[in-house]
């Protein structure tokens, strides 16, 4: 009898696997983090809690978190339709629509943050619109949702889109022949298979909102107490070359992100566990 055939993996052994991935994920995850909280554990909690207590501050932490979730919200929205759309209908310029869904990926912030600003300024080509009817958008709080919103569409998108070609017709179909109504069938049938992944579409569209620092000082205007985002203010701490207030300011940040992504976690599990009771 000959040798059994021994099926082998192209991909590396579980060891060597684990082994690079935990030190992927210690050099570009937790050792940062890891430096941070050291850096405000040598600083002391009494002293982060003083820089962190100020009006200042709490205002630039409740304006980035505030219209980050606006703006993942509404590129929840916006971005589970694109996707439905992109994948379930052919028309003229789908495929140059298709293509620009990732344009937020390969620009950089800075000429993002640049171009909104010539495009939505008073005097550009939509902010003259605006201003017709007594609406400024930059270098307000405005122009802050419109780059947030810009940054993290593509995040929504390209996570629900796989999930769309996925949903075959025919539950549609059979959801329609059953007596259903078109809304019933999208809140009952679609939502419900769309949900785990649109959830993680927000997560990732909230995250990159809550650290976006490039697109939006240029739109923004940068007012303290009005327009200054958490991100800006950290940039002027280490400028003024004060790295423990910095510090603080970026441990306030990551324990807000932490509960916020925390709770959006353990909404996707309770609505995978409702899937499956379904």
């Amino acid at each position: 009898m000959g040798r059994p055939l021994i099926h082998r993996s192209p991909m590396p052994g579980l060891g060597l696997s684990m082994g690079i991935t935990l030190t992927m994920l210690c050099l570009v995850v937790l050792l940062p983090i890891g430096a941070l909280l050291t850096k405000g554990a040598t600083f002391g909690f009494a002293n982060m809690w003083d820089v962190v207590n100020r009006e200042r501050v709490w205002a630039a932490l409740f304006l980035s978190f505030r219209l980050s979730l606006f703006a993942a919200g509404f590129n929840l929205v916006l971005g589970v339709v694109l996707a439905w759309v992109l994948v379930r209908y052919r028309f003229p310029g789908r495929r140059l629509l298709d293509a620009a869904v990732d344009l937020p990926f390969a620009l950089p912030t800075a000429v993002a943050g640049i171009a909104l600003t010539a495009l939505y300024a008073p005097n550009g080509a939509f902010g003259s619109l605006a201003a017709t009817i007594g609406w400024q958008i930059a270098y307000t709080q405005w122009g802050i949702f419109l780059a947030l919103v810009f940054v993290g569409l593509p995040f929504v998108t390209r996570t629900v889109q796989p999930v769309v070609e996925e949903i075959e017709r025919e539950v549609e179909e059979a959801s329609a022949t059953l007596g259903a109504s078109r809304g019933h069938t999208i809140r009952r049938v679609i939502l419900p298979m769309l949900a785990p992944a649109a959830m993680t579409g927000f997560a990732l569209s909230l995250a990159r909102a809550v650290g976006e620092y490039g697109s939006v000082i240029f739109i923004a205007g940068n007012i303290p107490l009005i327009t200054e985002i958490a991100p800006l203010l950290i940039v002027i701490r280490l400028e003024e070359f004060d790295y423990d207030a910095a510090a603080a300011i970026g441990i306030a940040m990551l324990l807000v992100s932490f509960a916020m992504l925390l709770l959006i976690n353990l909404i996707q599990v309770w609505s995978r566990r409702r899937i499956g009771h379904v």
